[in-house]
Order: C-alpha cells, then sequence, then structure tokens
C-alpha cells in the first residue's frame, strides 16, 4: 500500500529527485526541492540520473569576450555536480564570472522561457486548428476543437471586452484574447509533474502587466488625464494648493499593473508551494497514515489548482479590459449618466 502511495504520489509531484536522495542515504530537504521547482534554471531537470536532465542553451554576453553559446551541460562533470566552466559557474541559478570587474548579460535560454516557447507553439497548432475549422465549417455547427474553443472566444468577447471598453472593444480583443488563453494555458502546463513555473515567475508576470500598462496609457484620451490631474468633483483645495488628489491619481495609475504583476505571480506560486508542501509530509513522517492523507489532500489542492489557473487568467483579463475601458470612455458618458440620474 505504502508502495502504491508514493508512486501516485511521484507521479503528480515529479518529485523523482526526492525518490534519489532518499537512496544515496541523504536527508529530505523540502525547502531545497520546492525552491528547485517553483525557481527558474538553465537546465530542465525531471529525475536525477545521466538521462533525467535537459540541457538548456546558454548565451552570454561580454565586452571582452563577445557572444558566447555553448550548452548547460558544461556546468556538469562525471559525477553529474556543478562545476565552474571557461571561468563561470552557477551560482542560486545565476551564471556569474569567476573574474571580478567583468560584466555578462545573460540572454539564456532557461526552463522558463523554453516552456513559454512550447506554449506559444501550442497556442498557434490550437487556434490555426480552430482558424481551419471554421473554414472548413462556414456556416454550419462548430465541430471539435472549434466547439470547445468558440464558447470561450464569445465569454471573452460579450462578458469581459464589450461591457467594459464598449463600442472599441474590436481594437483590444485581439489582445484580451492572447492573454487569457497565455495565461490559462501556462497555468495548466505548470502542473505537470517536472513543468516548469512560468507565470509564478514575476519577470513574467510583470512583463505581462507592463505590457497591459502601455496599451492603456497609448489610448488614454484627454479625459483620462484630465480625470487624474484634475479629479471632477474634487474640492478645488485638494488640487491646487497642494495636490493630494492628482498625486493620488497618478500613483494609482503605476500601482494597477504592480497588482497585476504580485496577483498573478502570489496565487499561482502559492498552489504550487502548498502541493509540494503537502508531499513533503510523506517523506517527513515517513508514516502509512500520513501518506495516503498527504495524497488525498495533494489531489484536492491539484483539482482546486485547476480552477485557480482558469480564475487568474480571467482576472487579468478583465481587469485589463477596465483598465482599457476607463482609458478610452468618453465624457459625454459620464453626462449621460447624471441626466438618466436625475
Amino acid at each position: 500500500m505504502r508502495i502504491y502511495v508514493l508512486g501516485i504520489a511521484l507521479w503528480l509531484s515529479g518529485l523523482f529527485p526526492v525518490l534519489a536522495a532518499e537512496d544515496h542515504g541523504e536527508a529530505f530537504n523540502p525547502g531545497e526541492m520546492i525552491n528547485h521547482h517553483i525557481q527558474d534554471s538553465h537546465f530542465w531537470h525531471f529525475w536525477d540520473g545521466p538521462y533525467g536532465t535537459m540541457p538548456l542553451p546558454v548565451i552570454l554576453y561580454s565586452t571582452d569576450r563577445g557572444i558566447e553559446v555553448f550548452s548547460s551541460f558544461k556546468f556538469y562533470d562525471e559525477h553529474h555536480q556543478l562545476v565552474p566552466w571557461q571561468g563561470y559557474q552557477i551560482e542560486h541559478g545565476h551564471i556569474i564570472p569567476l573574474e571580478e570587474g567583468r560584466t555578462v548579460i545573460d540572454f539564456s535560454i532557461t526552463k522558463n522561457v523554453a516552456a513559454m516557447f512550447l506554449s506559444v507553439i501550442l497556442l498557434f497548432g490550437v487556434f490555426f486548428s480552430v482558424r481551419k475549422g471554421y473554414d472548413r465549417n462556414a456556416g454550419k455547427p462548430p465541430k471539435g476543437i472549434q466547439s470547445f474553443f468558440e464558447p470561450i472566444i464569445l465569454f471573452i468577447r460579450d462578458e469581459v471586452a464589450i461591457p467594459n471598453i464598449g463600442s472599441k472593444y474590436e481594437k483590444y480583443l485581439p489582445y484580451l484574447l492572447s492573454i487569457f488563453f497565455f495565461i490559462w494555458f501556462n497555468n495548466m502546463l505548470g502542473l505537470f509533474p517536472g513543468a516548469a513555473n512560468v507565470t509564478g515567475n514575476i519577470a513574467v508576470t510583470l512583463t505581462l502587466a507592463v505590457f497591459t500598462f502601455i496599451i492603456t496609457q497609448i489610448n488614454a484620451n484627454k479625459y483620462y488625464w484630465q480625470h487624474i490631474f484634475n479629479t471632477p468633483g474634487v474640492p478645488w483645495w485638494l488640487k491646487i494648493p497642494i495636490p493630494i488628489m492628482p498625486v493620488v491619481e497618478l500613483i494609482g495609475v503605476f500601482t494597477k499593473p504592480f497588482s497585476l504583476t504580485v496577483r498573478l505571480f502570489a496565487n499561482i506560486t502559492a498552489g504550487h508551494i502548498i502541493i509540494l508542501s503537502l508531499f513533503s509530509l510523506i517523506f517527513i513522517f515517513e508514516s502509512i497514515w500520513v501518506g495516503p492523507l498527504s495524497v488525498l489532500f495533494a489531489i484536492f489542492m491539484n483539482f482546486l489548482e485547476l480552477f485557480v489557473a482558469l480564475l487568474q487568467a480571467f482576472i487579468f483579463t478583465i481587469l485589463s479590459a477596465m483598465y482599457f475601458g476607463a482609458a478610452v470612455e468618453e465624457h459625454h458618458h459620464d453626462e449621460g449618466l447624471e441626466q438618466k440620474v436625475v
């Protein structure tokens, strides 16, 4: 019974390195295992052994050596231990030069970058198939993969873009659909054993939030900026002698992308940590009673994370749509609303 429980746990969480550590008599370190999973890396590690790690390309640029490209396996010796190579070493997941004073820029294809490439290829494959379905079934009911994704696309259009942006929604719909499916697919792929934690990387979520921020500011009309620097309905003494409200509104412009960044990053990372912590209890207590309970709770959390994966993609998308709508909203809309109230 215990063997089956451990097997299920290992398959669901990808804890093959943990099993190898137990075989070698090493003490199990849950913090190290969790950090290994949620952090980015120059290797894609699946299990211990000569064939359990996939090397990734290292691309470095420095003023003295120019561009250097090599495999990350160069940092492994014959005993599969990390070692320095050609004046570089990997420390805490980062490649640093051994010589002091050297400036090296790392453009390497890390695990998260490789996972994003895979998710983009998957997205292209899926939606090219959906497009072909529309070409084949023109004027007919959707079939196959088209029938699965069409309701989702219509939901984003009818329940997210149109209510929050209004008549100008078509300009922003491609971005909203792209951001929704990119986040959702990467959230789902991150739940597979040995997968990368793409949306649990704050650099990725920050980049997505910056895209939303730039699109919002570029398309903002004069009424948007007027609302920030001359907020209607606010006493003059809060705007002219001491510009309290303009400062508060301007701070709000930058806190919106910050909230988008932290919300997605924190929720996805927290889910991974909880699941891995539950599995760690099996190896900490080594009890036939704790093992099944840990697996059951971890399976429950896995199903909950499936919902969170979709929910976080939806929240990021609808908040982006709300920001776009506030930026392009016309002034007469408010006047009409006041007339209706009167």
